[in-house]
């Protein structure tokens, strides 16, 4: 079968199987090979590698993934597109398809045997995209890498550091996990249909260890995530305020003069490491 990124291909299909996108479901289509191709190279895909693919649509990246791995897993949540997925991928034997949510699927019981090489590979439903890569990364899936499609602003949050508009919870949880690099910035013209924002490709490498010790991985990220609650608060504020968390004033306060930090300070001026000083110092 021709590519499904040359957009006529993509047009006939959606055609022949009547298909309307689904809003719910953040559907929007990559119909350019070259980007397709950059979200390959970037992932460093072998017939070594198992892929885990997570939206696949109607199988456009689908294609190049199952020429390039040994096995791809696509959890696709849209039961429509099961009919559309059987055609476009067809001729590959190593692709498995799982109709299922991704947030709800035991994604170890799925590899099975094929957990070994694992890379995540998608273009992400903007929607959803945070709660996706956090799942991944708090449920400690096997996985060497992520490379995935996201919406630009999310990647430069990724990536974003210690006092930058761009820095908060999301970029000190994916740097505790992974190593963020932006491959390249994506157009709405390359979509169908196109989106109201830019998008941009993202590889979060995991690291082997993470780059902190933190005695209790769980109260720091309640931490961070109450210093960022209230971004115009201090982080002071922002954790006696937090109904997650049941340290007094004078405990926050204690702990960050021991390091040296006044207790008007922001959340957005601490590093990871000063968060993982921070927790080990109140728990």
């Amino acid at each position: 079968m021709e590519k499904l990124s040359n957009p006529q291909v993509t047009i006939e299909i959606i055609k022949k199987y009547d298909f309307a996108f689904q809003k719910r479901f953040g559907q929007n289509f990559l119909i350019d090979g070259h980007v397709i191709e950059k979200i390959i190279k970037a992932a460093d895909i072998s017939k070594e590698d198992t892929i885990l693919e997570i939206g696949p649509g109607i199988g456009t990246m689908t294609q190049y993934l199952a020429e390039a791995a040994g096995k791809v897993y696509a959890v696709e949540i849209d039961k429509n597109l099961l009919p559309v997925l059987d055609e476009t991928l067809g001729e590959y034997d190593n692709v498995t398809v799982v109709n299922d949510d991704i947030l709800k699927v035991d994604i170890k019981a799925l590899l099975g045997d094929d957990g070994e090489n694992v890379k995540v590979v998608a273009n992400l439903p903007y929607y959803i995209t945070t709660p996706i890569i956090m799942g991944l990364f708090e449920n400690h899936i096997p996985a060497k890498s992520i490379t995935v499609m996201v919406q630009k602003e999310v990647a430069l949050r990724m990536q974003a550091g210690p006092g930058s508009k761009d820095y908060g919870a999301l970029s000190l949880a994916v740097q505790y996990y992974a190593n963020p690099y932006i491959v390249a910035n994506v157009p709405p013209n390359c979509f169908m249909p196109r989106p109201n924002v830019g998008s941009a490709v993202i590889r979060l490498t995991k690291w082997d260890n993470p780059p902190v010790k933190v005695k209790d991985e769980k109260l720091m990220f309640k931490l961070i995530r109450a210093s960022f609650n209230q971004r115009r608060k201090t982080l002071q504020n922002g954790i006696n305020n937090s109904s997650d968390l049941s340290f007094t004033k004078e405990q926050v306060v204690s702990a960050l003069k021991e390091m040296g930090l006044s207790e008007s300070v922001r959340g957005e001026a601490l590093t990871l490491e000063q968060f993982a000083k921070l927790s080990d110092l109140l728990g």
